[in-house]
């Protein structure tokens, strides 16, 4: 495709510098903030991981400090090898200490990385000034800009996914380009290769997104080569490069783990797939997530793309069909879960508006200023969204809060709690660690888990010297709770916590 005059790099190129630095800045706003903005739960369990990591570099740590850090993160579970966490360590090691603005600015990097290779593969697929909307859509859509500057690994899964399926396209691109009965050379090996490294990294960080490396492979491989793929060296090395870290990881090293996890998330939760209700939620969270518009539109781009960028957005999206028929509950209780469709909404918007963008090219000077000032404002108004999200609630006293929480608990104290974010907060701040008690959630109610609360209160407590309430919504919601507990005298009471003395 030629470059039209109007998408010179000397045009276009001053408007991708002014995305990327908005799409940091915007990523980078109270960067300070403790990690409680977005689903709290994951990102402290990611921060109590990265401190044990932490203080296992320090040569002077504390030794009392060093093994309470350790046995913190031993009692997370681990899906999926600390690659983020290990980065953020390390950075603590080199700049004197822990701080919340490292991971952030590790994971918007990350991020505005991944975001130049959109913009290149839309580039070169559709056109420059396409892929600018689609890579201003996968910057500053609010969700986007939450979800991405977020402390767990879904952000750097996501960042490897789109850089690697750009390696993908680039070694298809360079494939097709040969003159025919010309052997592969240097170049199409160098786009297998880094295309097989990025997708096998993607899948190593987090394996949920094999679904979509899969789609977007075989997709691509087939409109490449068709059926004679298996005559390649090429594609069973980057099937290689593919598979092997991840299957290492998973398989041979922790395959316990994830054996439970599709027992509990998969197996567990298939009854939901009978009910048209689950589908209704599903897209009725997406459409809170991306807009509804947004979707429908990025899937009637897809549609009508170019063929190349087309089978790769078609592989991408039946991969991620499946990865929700897989795991149905989380398709509409958990938004960090579809970070992975941001850029792919985000490349089939590009195709979409892309007529568009041409039409409005050819009017008036007038028109064309107009088109680009709705352009702008639509930009300005979502960015202005985003931040508003983030600058909205101010976190900094939580830490306080949790630390005066475990002072007043006893020295060796057993405790059971009622706690939030299953006792992280009090873990990473307060340097305490108690039992659970159960939360009551639509979770408990998906699979048919009630709870009897004279038993369980017996079986629970026992052998423990308090129970310790920190969150009193969940307390409301077990009335059966409160009532035992109201048997018991107070040991404890501070604004915002209750210590019960179970002893007595």
């Amino acid at each position: 495709m030629t470059t039209p005059p109007q998408a010179r790099p000397q045009t276009w190129f001053p408007f991708l510098i002014i995305l990327i630095a908005l799409g940091g800045l915007l990523r980078l706003l109270d960067i300070t903030d403790p990690p409680l903005d977005f689903h709290p739960t994951r990102q402290l369990r990611n921060t109590i991981v990265a401190r044990g990591i932490y203080y296992s570099l320090l040569p002077n740590a504390d030794p009392h400090t060093k093994d309470l850090a350790q046995v913190f993160r031993n009692t997370t579970a681990q899906y999926e090898p600390p690659i983020i966490e290990s980065i953020a360590a390390l950075t603590y090691r080199l700049t004197g200490g822990e701080s919340y603005a490292v991971f952030r600015a590790w994971e918007t990097f990350f991020w505005l990385l991944a975001g130049i290779a959109l913009f290149d593969l839309a580039r070169r697929a559709i056109s420059p000034w396409a892929g600018l909307i689609g890579l201003a859509y996968y910057l500053v859509l609010p969700f986007a800009v939450q979800a991405s500057r977020s402390f767990q690994p879904d952000p750097l899964m996501t960042s490897a996914l789109v850089i690697g399926a750009y390696c993908l396209y680039r070694w298809s691109e360079s494939v097709s380009l040969l003159p025919r009965g010309e052997g592969l050379g240097m170049r199409e090996w160098r786009w297998a290769i880094l295309a097989g490294l990025l997708l096998g990294f993607a899948v190593l960080v987090k394996a949920i997104t094999v679904f979509l490396v899969a789609g977007a492979a075989v997709a691509v491989v087939l409109y490449t080569l068709q059926f004679k793929f298996w005559k390649s060296a090429q594609v069973w090395t980057m099937a290689a490069l593919t598979v092997l870290p991840p299957f290492l990881f998973y398989v041979v090293i922790h395959p316990g783990n994830n054996s439970e996890y599709i027992v509990n998330w998969s197996v567990a939760m298939a009854k939901l797939l009978l009910s048209t209700d689950f589908y209704s939620k599903w897209l009725a969270f997406l459409g809170s997530l991306f807009g509804l518009t947004a979707i429908f539109l990025a899937a009637a781009g897809t549609l009508i793309a170019p063929s190349r960028l087309r089978a790769l957005l078609i592989g991408l999206w039946i991969g991620y069909a499946v990865y929700g028929l897989v795991l149905p509950f989380q398709m509409y209780t958990h938004s960090y879960y579809h970070i992975q469709l941001i850029p792919i909404v985000a490349l089939g918007l590009a195709a979409a508006l892309n007529p568009l963008i041409e039409r409005a090219a050819t009017q008036s000077p007038a028109g064309r200023v107009a088109f680009a000032a709705l352009i702008v404002a639509v930009i300005g108004y979502q960015s202005w969204v985003a931040r508003s999200v983030l600058m909205a609630e101010d976190f900094r006293h939580e830490p306080a809060f949790w630390k005066s929480v475990g002072d007043a608990i006893p020295a060796d104290a057993k405790v059971i709690g009622l706690t939030q974010d299953y006792g992280y907060r009090l873990m990473y701040f307060g340097w305490r660690k108690v039992a659970l008690w159960p939360y009551s959630t639509e979770l408990a109610e998906v699979r048919n888990g009630e709870v009897d609360f004279s038993d369980r209160f017996a079986e629970l407590t026992n052998g423990r010297d308090y129970f310790l309430v920190t969150s009193f919504g969940q307390l409301d919601k077990q009335p059966s709770l409160k009532e035992l507990l109201d048997a018991y005298p107070v040991a404890v009471q501070g604004e915002g916590y209750v210590l019960y003395d179970l002893k007595k």
